[in-house]
Protein backbone atom coordinates (compact mmCIF):
# COMPACT_ATOMS: atom_id res chain seq x y z
CA UNK A 1 0.00 0.00 0.00
CA UNK A 2 1.58 3.29 -0.83
CA UNK A 3 1.02 5.41 1.74
CA UNK A 4 1.92 8.61 0.06
CA UNK A 5 -1.28 8.03 -2.32
CA UNK A 6 -3.03 8.02 0.42
CA UNK A 7 -1.80 11.19 2.54
CA UNK A 8 -2.05 13.11 -0.34
CA UNK A 9 -6.24 12.05 -0.85
CA UNK A 10 -6.48 13.06 3.42
CA UNK A 11 -4.42 16.32 3.10
CA UNK A 12 -6.27 17.55 -0.70
CA UNK A 13 -9.38 16.50 1.58
CA UNK A 14 -8.97 18.53 4.38
CA UNK A 15 -7.28 21.48 3.15
CA UNK A 16 -10.28 21.57 0.69
CA UNK A 17 -12.63 21.50 3.18
CA UNK A 18 -11.23 23.95 5.02
CA UNK A 19 -10.59 26.59 2.14
CA UNK A 20 -14.22 26.29 0.80
CA UNK A 21 -15.51 27.01 4.20
CA UNK A 22 -13.38 29.81 5.26
CA UNK A 23 -13.89 31.15 1.43
CA UNK A 24 -17.30 31.07 2.31
CA UNK A 25 -17.31 32.99 5.55
CA UNK A 26 -15.13 35.53 4.51
CA UNK A 27 -17.48 35.89 1.26
CA UNK A 28 -20.21 36.43 3.11
CA UNK A 29 -19.35 38.50 6.05
CA UNK A 30 -16.58 40.15 3.28
CA UNK A 31 -19.80 42.41 1.29
CA UNK A 32 -19.61 44.97 4.34
CA UNK A 33 -15.89 45.53 4.09
CA UNK A 34 -16.35 45.86 0.25
CA UNK A 35 -19.33 47.91 0.55
CA UNK A 36 -17.72 49.95 3.13
CA UNK A 37 -14.99 51.27 0.55
CA UNK A 38 -17.63 51.77 -2.20
CA UNK A 39 -20.46 53.13 -0.54
CA UNK A 40 -23.98 53.33 -3.04
CA UNK A 41 -22.70 50.77 -5.64
CA UNK A 42 -24.07 47.28 -4.67
CA UNK A 43 -23.73 45.29 -7.47
CA UNK A 44 -20.18 46.54 -8.39
CA UNK A 45 -19.14 45.54 -4.19
CA UNK A 46 -20.90 42.07 -5.03
CA UNK A 47 -18.53 41.48 -8.50
CA UNK A 48 -15.27 43.11 -6.18
CA UNK A 49 -15.89 40.29 -3.41
CA UNK A 50 -16.61 37.24 -5.87
CA UNK A 51 -13.52 38.15 -7.56
CA UNK A 52 -11.69 37.93 -3.65
CA UNK A 53 -13.42 35.03 -3.47
CA UNK A 54 -12.11 33.17 -6.81
CA UNK A 55 -8.60 34.62 -6.23
CA UNK A 56 -8.28 33.28 -2.75
CA UNK A 57 -9.54 29.56 -4.39
CA UNK A 58 -7.01 29.73 -6.62
CA UNK A 59 -4.26 31.12 -4.63
CA UNK A 60 -4.74 28.50 -1.83
CA UNK A 61 -6.04 25.71 -3.66
CA UNK A 62 -2.99 26.09 -5.90
CA UNK A 63 -0.26 26.69 -3.03
CA UNK A 64 -2.13 23.05 -1.70
CA UNK A 65 -1.55 21.11 -4.93
CA UNK A 66 2.24 22.66 -5.14
CA UNK A 67 2.93 21.71 -1.87
CA UNK A 68 2.40 18.26 -2.21
CA UNK A 69 5.71 17.86 -4.43
CA UNK A 70 7.75 18.67 -1.72
CA UNK A 71 6.41 15.41 0.24
CA UNK A 72 9.32 13.26 1.50
CA UNK A 73 8.42 9.41 0.65
CA UNK A 74 5.55 8.05 3.59
CA UNK A 75 7.50 5.20 5.51
CA UNK A 76 4.34 4.79 8.31
CA UNK A 77 0.77 5.56 9.55
CA UNK A 78 2.72 7.78 12.62
CA UNK A 79 4.81 9.67 9.57
CA UNK A 80 2.06 9.90 7.19
CA UNK A 81 -0.67 11.55 10.55
CA UNK A 82 2.41 13.58 11.19
CA UNK A 83 3.23 15.20 7.83
CA UNK A 84 -0.42 15.42 6.85
CA UNK A 85 -0.82 17.65 10.57
CA UNK A 86 2.09 19.76 9.75
CA UNK A 87 1.07 20.43 6.23
CA UNK A 88 -2.79 21.18 7.10
CA UNK A 89 -1.04 23.64 10.07
CA UNK A 90 1.02 25.88 7.46
CA UNK A 91 -2.13 26.13 5.23
CA UNK A 92 -4.42 27.01 8.07
CA UNK A 93 -1.34 29.92 9.23
CA UNK A 94 -1.03 31.13 5.50
CA UNK A 95 -5.24 31.56 5.40
CA UNK A 96 -5.34 33.12 9.12
CA UNK A 97 -2.19 35.63 8.15
CA UNK A 98 -3.69 36.61 4.58
CA UNK A 99 -7.16 37.25 6.80
CA UNK A 100 -5.54 39.41 9.38
CA UNK A 101 -3.69 41.18 6.54
CA UNK A 102 -6.56 42.10 4.46
CA UNK A 103 -8.33 43.14 7.41
CA UNK A 104 -5.72 45.80 7.94
CA UNK A 105 -5.10 47.14 4.87
CA UNK A 106 -9.47 47.46 4.48
CA UNK A 107 -9.48 48.97 8.12
CA UNK A 108 -6.71 51.40 6.88
CA UNK A 109 -8.02 52.37 3.52
CA UNK A 110 -11.48 53.04 5.55
CA UNK A 111 -9.99 55.33 7.65
CA UNK A 112 -7.76 57.28 4.66
CA UNK A 113 -11.31 57.89 3.28
CA UNK A 114 -13.34 59.53 6.44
Amino acid sequence: MNLNIIGYTIYLLITTFIILKVGKICYRNGNIFVSELIPNHEDLCHQINQILLVGYYLLNLGYCAMTIISWEKIQSFHQLIEIIAFKSAIIICTIATMHYINIILLTKYIKKLI
